[in-house]
């Protein structure tokens, strides 16, 4: 279970990610959504997830590419608005929960449309 303090960084983030990123000129990037953030060895590390289902596999590629081009930027701009000493450094992934829940959705819809079919 993680610290308070560690949920609650991560709740920031969450909020100033996206915010760093609406002030960027890259049209891929600046509405991107945030799905989460997960941060590892304190306050070190962080694991920042974006909902890219409507993109293929090259576009993820190319915003992950401009998501690391940017990276400084969007840490001097969660470091001025938080005024931490330290900005984590981010590591952008593509979210991929909300494919897996969607999977799980089909599933149960065919098995109970297997049992009404059997009935």
């Amino acid at each position: 279970m993680k610290s308070i303090n560690l949920q609650r960084t991560e709740s920031l983030l969450m909020e100033l990610i996206p915010m760093a990123l609406s002030s960027l000129a890259d049209t891929r990037i600046n509405s991107l959504p945030i799905t989460g953030v997960n941060c590892k060895n304190g306050k070190y590390d962080a694991i920042v997830y974006f909902d890219g289902s409507d993109y293929d596999k090259e576009e993820v590629k190319s915003i992950i590419s401009a998501l690391n081009k940017a990276n400084g930027r969007i840490k001097t701009d969660v470091l001025a608005s938080t005024g931490w000493y330290k900005c984590p450094n981010f590591k952008f992934e593509l979210d991929t929960s909300l494919e897996k829940s969607k999977h799980i959705e089909d599933l149960f819809a065919k098995i109970k449309k297997t049992k009404s079919s059997e009935e």
